[in-house]
């Protein structure tokens, strides 16, 4: 004789209830991307924001500023754009007031928010990449798209130029929060898509620029991911280029979710 229906139900629904919490969902990692631009000048970029002496007392207030404003998110993990190695070694230092003045961002805005956030460690997530930028200049100068790339340049040199004119006159949090506006960083990331227009038939360095950029930042993503944990509530440093790809992996990742940078920068 068969199990009654409803009897099965009963015992079907006794099996869920006995179902351990593991399987339920898990709390998701909350996941904010704060662009930056080099504190330190060190000019490796196409286009480079010029930044006065972070170090002055002026800046000095103002970075601690945006520090304790980005503790209110409460961050369980802080992650910069240094391998994993060095970061490492240079936080251990940091903590224990060995590490020499530094101007550069990572250690101004990661390892400030890690040591008031009382975190033992910091995750340095980045990864070296290839940018063949000059099979695409090459490319397109020979082939009537000069125009195309000094266009697509322009535009950003005219925004990087706008940077300088507001971190002369303004603060570092109210510059930072311009360079994270997710439509400003939306209209950066359209430079390499602008580059897939550059090439033809099987010679196609506009295509192999972005495909190499996404590489890198796809691992940089994998290592974000691999270091984060259920419930984790992470602040990630990065450059402001790579914001916009850092900010979809976040948001496209299931058990992820993002949160704005805005929504915590002072002004």
């Amino acid at each position: 004789m068969g199990i009654p229906m409803t009897f099965r139900k009963v015992l079907f629904a006794a099996a869920l209830a006995a179902l351990p919490a593991c399987t339920q969902a898990a709390e998701p990692v909350s996941v904010m991307i704060v662009g930056t631009f080099h504190m330190s000048n060190p000019a490796h970029d196409l286009h480079n924001v010029q930044v006065d002496d972070v170090l002055a007392p002026k800046r000095q207030a103002e970075l601690a500023a945006i520090g304790d404003a980005l503790a209110k998110f409460q961050p369980t993990m802080v992650a910069v754009e240094w391998p994993a190695d060095i970061t490492d070694q240079r936080y251990d230092s940091f903590l224990k007031g060995a590490l020499a003045p530094s101007r550069n961002e990572v250690v101004q805005l990661g390892f400030r928010l890690a040591k008031t956030a009382g975190l033992k460690s910091v995750a340095g997530i980045d990864v070296d990449g290839d940018f063949p930028y000059e099979p695409v200049m090459n490319y397109a100068n020979t082939h009537g798209m000069g125009s195309l790339l000094a266009d697509a340049n322009a535009e950003i040199e005219t925004f990087t130029q706008t940077m300088n004119g507001k971190l002369k006159t303004g603060t570092l949090g109210g510059a930072l929060r311009t360079v994270n506006d997710p439509a400003l960083l939306g209209r950066g990331n359209g430079f390499y898509r602008t580059m897939l227009k550059v090439g033809g038939g099987s010679d196609q360095p506009g295509a192999e620029l972005f495909t190499q950029w996404s590489r890198r930042n796809t691992l940089i993503c994998a290592n974000l991911l691999q270091r984060a944990g259920p419930g984790d509530r992470v602040v990630v440093f990065y450059g402001y280029g790579h914001a916009f790809l850092l900010r979809q992996c976040a948001s496209e990742t299931p058990g992820y979710r993002l949160v704005e940078a805005n929504d915590y920068l002072p002004n």
